[in-house]
């Protein structure tokens, strides 16, 4: 079985336009429905997290520096600080603990 490559990069193509072009295509009118607007107003928030999360749990030497950034970065935002503030305490919190326990 031979692969072609153009093949794949024209069937990707396709893919990717026409999941961007549908909803411009078939809604018209603005969208009333208190649901459908509260799942599209939350769906950048959850893609992010989604392909965010695993990265923080698999990117680090040891589990446990992942696991205690993960849990800093959230006591963070959680206390309303800004995302410079989460990113740069959570990345301390894994190179300190990353000297102690490798």
């Amino acid at each position: 079985m031979t692969h072609n490559i153009y093949l794949y990069i024209l069937v990707m193509a396709a893919v990717t336009y026409t999941i961007r072009m549908l909803p411009l295509v078939l809604i018209r009118k603005e969208i009333t429905n208190r649901f459908i607007r509260s799942f599209l107003y939350y769906v950048p928030y959850v893609t992010l997290a989604v392909m965010t999360f695993p990265a923080i749990l698999s990117e680090t030497g040891s589990i446990w520096s992942a696991w205690a950034a993960l849990i800093t970065g959230i006591v963070l935002a959680w206390k309303g600080k800004s995302l410079l503030q989460v990113s740069v305490c959570a990345c301390l919190m894994v190179f300190v603990l990353e000297l102690f326990l490798v």
